[in-house]
């Protein structure tokens, strides 16, 4: 018995299935859609993205004022301390003197060009100014800063202040407390100084 050496034909394709328009029409279609939810979490996210930004955003920016306030306190406090002791006065500082000294002390988040130094000598702690230097504009105001630092015994108060960038004030939360949209931090020390000999 001999074989046909032709290879047999193949068998003819299937047909395709109907599709749902052909089968069941176009209302079908537009329903199978609704009910479809496969795409819905990535829809909510993009509708929630700038909310949620905002917010994850505006408490990292709160943090970091906050963050930002403390170290410049420190700082003036631990640079107040060479007025206080008489070190500074030894020394012969001045303003800008000064001014390096609380920058030294200001590890992050800071740049020594924005920073503003004002110490004045009071005859009681009463009369002390400790408020923000801003005016009706919302102007940083400088015009009154002086550098003193006072003899043996006498009341000094220093003030540093910092103009912070802000990021995030479009967005809903505003920080800023300037025109210009920054932040204006303050550090404050008052301390009468110790009884030095000079």
């Amino acid at each position: 018995m001999s074989s046909d050496p032709r290879p047999s034909a193949a068998p003819p394709p299937r047909p395709a299935p109907p599709g749902p328009i052909a089968r069941f029409g176009r209302r079908f279609v537009i329903r199978r859609f609704l009910r479809d939810r496969e795409g819905a979490t990535a829809v909510e996210f993009a509708i929630l993205a700038i909310p949620f930004m905002a917010l994850i955003g505006a408490t990292f920016e709160s943090a970091l004022c906050f963050l930002a306030g403390q170290i410049l306190d420190t700082a003036v406090a631990d640079a107040g301390r060479l007025i206080r002791t008489g070190q500074a006065q030894a020394s012969g500082y001045s303003a800008s003197t000064f001014k390096t000294q609380v920058c030294n002390r200001l590890y992050v988040l800071f740049t020594c060009d924005n920073l503003a130094i004002d110490s004045k000598v009071y005859t009681n702690f009463t009369t002390a100014v400790t408020t923000m230097p801003i005016d009706s504009d919302g102007n940083f105001d400088t015009s009154d800063f002086t550098f003193q630092m006072g003899g043996s015994t006498e009341i000094v108060v220093v003030r540093g202040y910092y103009q912070y960038p802000l990021y995030f004030n479009k967005l809903g939360l505003d920080l800023s407390n300037l025109s210009n949209g920054k932040r204006l931090l303050a550090g404050v020390s008052a301390f009468r100084n110790e009884p030095f000999p000079w």
